[in-house]
């Protein structure tokens, strides 16, 4: 399997990255600006020798773990509509974007020039969790559940509001509050099941 640079990786090196990627985002999630490249390595079982092999600057660890993080958030589709009915599913799927975002404010600083310098990337990152949406929405209206007049782009911008909003840390309940409102107005006139478990499996 290639790298994010085209080159081909041995299966343990693929593993290695992949801590390596998964360690940061919690990091950056847990620390912000303040997470360390040592502490990271630390946390995916690594030496600091091997993060750097992979990574040798701060700046591209930031890039790769957040390509990493919207991949993974986009491919959490399939799973959570084999597991849970498409409003529900859609539901847990707008909590994960809020976890995907604490990552993504910690890595702000670094992440927002390499948005400004790599347009493409911003892109990319919408038409993967736009395309992601629109697996919900097909799924929630083939299902009775979720309005067809609403498009996909409109879903991914209200989402995007509420967590400008209230994207902190502290504010996830207010978050959540307001995740329950929007799915109020993406079903239909009888309601998404609020009452019935929305944890993701």
């Amino acid at each position: 399997m290639p790298d994010r640079s085209g080159r081909s990786l041995r299966a343990d090196a693929r593993a290695n990255e992949d801590k390596l990627l998964a360690a940061a985002a919690l990091a950056f999630a847990r620390d912000g600006a303040a997470a360390t490249l040592k502490q990271i390595a630390k946390d995916a079982g690594v030496g600091i020798a091997t993060l750097y092999r992979r990574f040798p600057t701060r700046e591209q660890l930031v890039d790769a773990t957040y390509r990493y993080e919207t991949a993974r958030l986009a491919a959490r589709t399939s799973h959570l509509l084999g597991e849970l009915p498409a409003d529900l599913a859609l539901r847990a799927w707008m909590s994960q974007v809020l976890d995907y975002l604490a990552a993504k404010h910690g890595m702000a600083d670094t992440l927002k020039t390499l948005l400004q310098s790599d347009e493409q990337l911003s892109s990319e990152t919408r038409e993967q969790l736009t395309g992601a949406i629109e697996e919900f929405h097909r799924a929630g209206t083939a299902q009775g559940m979720i309005r067809e007049d609403v498009p996909s782009s409109d879903i991914l911008m209200a989402l995007a509001g509420v967590t400008l909003v209230a994207g902190a840390a502290h504010q996830r309940p207010q978050a959540e509050r307001l995740l329950d409102l929007l799915m109020d107005g993406l079903t239909r006139a009888d309601g998404w099941r609020r009452d019935t478990e929305r944890s993701a499996p």
